[in-house]
């Protein structure tokens, strides 16, 4: 297993003398926070926020602006928390690490979203593969206060358990994968992002959208919870929805009769297109040309 990074190691050992609660939260210590990080906080939202305009889902903009993100320096979670909370009653509690999974998708269903307390190094600005706090707040957050994204969130938390029981997170997992992190949307002039691990990624912001090479298929439940994915590169295959409201109502059930359909079928490669596949690709890339 590689080693951390020192300065993320050193972001991380702030919290070794912290009480870890049950639920795995802990106390963000904001104050002890770094110039440097905040700067570094502050370069991070500036780039975002350069490159998603007309790129990112209208939600997703709106919410930034009524969370006041672009305020300097690394959000404090519990000040963040009581703005999210009047909004849609979520709450971003800090953890150190990835959470066990039960632990997570209970946090989910009592709408507590987990998000890691320490900022990415330096060397590893543009892309890093363990969520840190900006790949949580500036992707996450926005879009918990959307209420109808608001619902298929804690809808998700409190379906995972019963995926456990039955064996099935894989498929479930890959639902996540797929929409919460790498998720695009149709808008009115085009496709949009909504996915957290596109919208705190500049590079992957753009190829996500205007780059020839993935596939961009309308949103399929089981066909999604069959397909693999990638996490050290950019996705092969996009999923689109039509609607949050669509995602919701898909989501919004006891998924025994999917997965007794995927149970047993073979997985689909990140980069297959399948019979069945309804492909969105034609006109994506000309229409950021045409605005260029």
């Amino acid at each position: 297993m590689n080693a951390l990074p020192a300065e993320v190691a050193n972001s991380k050992n702030r919290y070794a003398d912290s009480p870890r609660n049950a639920d795995y939260t802990i106390d963000q210590r904001w104050d002890s926070y770094t110039r440097e990080e905040h700067d570094r906080w502050d370069r991070l939202f500036r780039n975002q926020a350069a490159i998603l305009p007309g790129r990112a889902a209208d939600e997703f903009t709106r919410a930034m602006h009524d969370l006041r993100l672009s305020e300097a320096g690394i959000p404090d979670m519990e000040k963040l928390s009581d703005r999210l909370e009047k909004m849609t009653g979520w709450r971003v509690v800090p953890v150190t690490d990835l959470v066990p999974d039960d632990i997570f998708f209970d946090h989910l269903a009592n709408r507590r979203f987990p998000a890691g307390a320490f900022i990415r190094p330096e060397e590893e600005f543009d892309y890093l593969e363990e969520p840190d706090i900006f790949h949580d707040i500036f992707g996450h957050v926005p879009l918990l206060a959307n209420p109808v994204f608001a619902d298929f969130m804690e809808a998700y938390g409190k379906g995972g358990n019963r995926a456990l029981e039955l064996g099935q997170l894989k498929n479930l997992a890959r639902l996540y994968w797929y929409t919460v992190e790498f998720g695009l949307i149709k808008g009115d002039e085009g496709l949009r992002i909504y996915g957290a691990g596109i919208l705190s990624s500049p590079r992957e912001s753009v190829f996500s959208l205007e780059d020839d090479s993935p596939n961009r298929v309308a949103f399929n439940l089981a066909r999604i919870m069959r397909t693999k994915h990638i996490i050290d590169d950019f996705q092969q295959t996009y999923f689109v929805i039509d609607s949050f409201e669509q995602l919701l109502e898909t989501c919004y059930k006891d998924f025994a009769d999917v997965y007794a359909e995927v149970r047993g079928e073979p997985d689909y490669e990140a980069h297959e297109v399948v019979s069945g596949d309804r492909v969105l690709n034609e006109g994506t890339r000309r229409y950021f040309l045409d605005k260029r």
